[in-house]
């Protein structure tokens, strides 16, 4: 069956997830604010909940609308014929949003929307009650200047949760955003590669599964799964063919941290994503950090010194990392961080930098391009 599918992403990392997509041979993609729209069958769907690395969700579009008062809202949302995708039983749960819309109560919508759904269901199964005991189908309805977009979640939990972070230290980074630092980086398996503020590993973890080119989804399930329109042998071929898409690549990544609880959490992550042979755990400073390497590339996500008493320390680590960096002569480093001044601490005007977001904090990320190896 032919669908419309949509990546939902972080503002900011559209082009990184349409690139993705690109790679994985889609090409009909329309970008907008926080998501890449796509066609797409039930082998695309599990394709892309196994392999995107930086989309948040996989989503089947249902319907669009225009709706300015509730009977637009419910008669736009019956006219979509649910029961050709969820079975007699399903659990349907709706979720939703709404900015800058005339139906603005989130609540009001979402039970509307459910009151539609089920008429549409009635219709179908020709019953008037369902049990709603089965799988579970979350249905969204998202409202933007009154246009209404009903979508049904194949994901279920978000795509960061790749399976491999149960601990993840204080102010932990989403992997959907570590693995976008480091595709942004344009780092090659043939350059070594550090972070010399590893915390729980989570960058060092996500540039050795691209390295390595293990499918981020790979160790994790996902709630279309258990649906009845998607064939459990399609799960289990595009599982294996993943498996055998791990390559045998040896490359180095050096992960420290000056916290021995971090280094041992990171250690213990690495192992339960299968890439603790490319990564060397170190406790050491970041102003005690020294490369013989030629070339080499940094990619970091130092504290930002939110709270006030945090502010002068975190400048000062900044300076050292302009100094200690400074050192490392043909190097290319990246640093994520929501600092105004970290470019006038650091001492170095960036070549680059892209405003991304880590959670809802605003960042940018500093891009510092070092020579290229002359055999590149």
């Amino acid at each position: 069956m032919d669908y419309t599918l949509i990546a939902t992403s972080t503002f900011g990392l559209e082009s990184v997830v349409a690139k993705e997509l690109k790679n994985l041979g889609y090409d009909d993609l329309k970008l907008e604010n926080g998501k890449v729209t796509f066609p797409g069958d039930e082998m695309d769907i599990v394709t892309c909940n196994l392999w995107l690395r930086t989309a948040d969700r996989v989503l089947i579009k249902m319907s669009e609308f225009k709706a300015e008062s509730f009977e637009e809202l419910f008669q736009g949302t019956l006219a979509v014929d649910w029961g050709n995708m969820m079975p007699q039983n399903a659990f349907m749960h709706v979720t939703g949003k709404s900015i800058k819309s005339k139906l603005h109560s989130v609540p009001d919508c979402q039970s509307i929307v459910k009151k539609a759904v089920i008429e549409s269901m009635k219709k179908k199964y020709n019953r008037e009650k369902f049990s709603e005991d089965g799988v579970e189908y979350k249905i969204e309805v998202a409202i933007l200047k009154d246009i209404v977009t009903l979508t049904i979640d194949t994901s279920g939990e978000g795509l960061h949760k790749r399976g491999y972070r149960k601990n993840s230290g204080g102010a932990p980074m989403k992997e959907t955003l570590a693995a976008a630092l480091v595709l942004l980086s344009k780092w090659e398996p043939s350059r070594v590669l550090a972070d010399p503020m590893c915390g729980s590993g989570t960058i060092a973890i996500e540039a050795a599964m691209i390295g390595k080119n293990i499918a981020p989804g790979l160790n994790r399930s996902f709630v279309s799964e258990k649906w009845d329109i998607i064939p459990h042998d399609l799960w289990e071929d595009l599982r294996k063919h993943a498996r055998n898409s791990i390559n045998n690549k040896e490359f180095k990544i050096l992960a420290s941290d000056i916290d021995g609880w971090v280094i041992k959490t990171a250690r213990d992550n690495a192992k339960k994503a299968g890439v603790q042979e490319q990564i060397t755990f170190q406790k050491i400073s970041v102003q005690n950090f020294s490369s013989k390497k030629k070339y080499g590339f940094i990619i970091s996500n130092p504290p930002y010194g939110e709270r006030l008493g945090d502010m002068k320390e975190v400048e000062k680590l900044y300076k050292d990392m302009g100094s200690v960096f400074s050192k490392l002569e043909n190097w290319s480093y990246f640093i994520i961080t929501a600092h105004d001044g970290f470019e006038k601490q650091f001492g170095k005007k960036s070549d680059k930098n892209r405003k991304l977001y880590n959670g809802k904090l605003k960042c940018y990320y500093y891009q510092y391009f070092g020579e290229k190896p002359k055999y590149n």
